[in-house]
């Protein structure tokens, strides 16, 4: 039973990491429309070309973190899904602190992270809900 392959975005200010990302996810059959070194360009083209799901860092270089970025796609796209991907071992606290990201699906990795476990945890966050909603 083959995953179904999918649309990512990455946003994630490390390059090294950046091309890691994207070589790993293309050899797993995913499509990465588009990739990011900062925060601050991230939503120009992002209704052109929906992702499935975006892979988003918390530190940027920019004022601008993973969250600000979180936030702003959610307010847009309340049913995308975030995975975070960072070396911000609070994140989680502070998302549990933010009643608006209570309902949305999000999930966070703390780095150093196994591909292996990027990739269960994308395909877990856009695994299609139950039909009740």
């Amino acid at each position: 039973m083959g995953a179904k392959k999918l649309k990512i975005l990455i946003a994630e200010d490390d390059n090294d990491v950046l091309a890691l990302y994207k070589d790993y996810f293309a050899t797993m059959g995913h499509m990465v429309i588009y990739s990011f070194l900062n925060a601050d360009n991230l939503m120009a083209n992002f209704e052109q070309s929906l992702p499935d799901i975006c892979v988003i860092d918390y530190k940027f270089q920019s004022s601008r973190n993973g969250l600000n970025v979180a936030a702003e796609i959610l307010k847009k796209h309340p049913a995308m899904p975030i995975l975070f991907i960072t070396g911000h071992e609070k994140l989680q606290k502070e998302i549990d602190a933010i009643p608006f990201l209570h309902d949305k699906k999000l999930s966070v990795l703390i780095k150093p992270v196994m591909l292996a476990n990027i990739e269960n945890t994308i395909v877990n966050l856009t695994r299609t809900e139950n039909p009740k909603q």
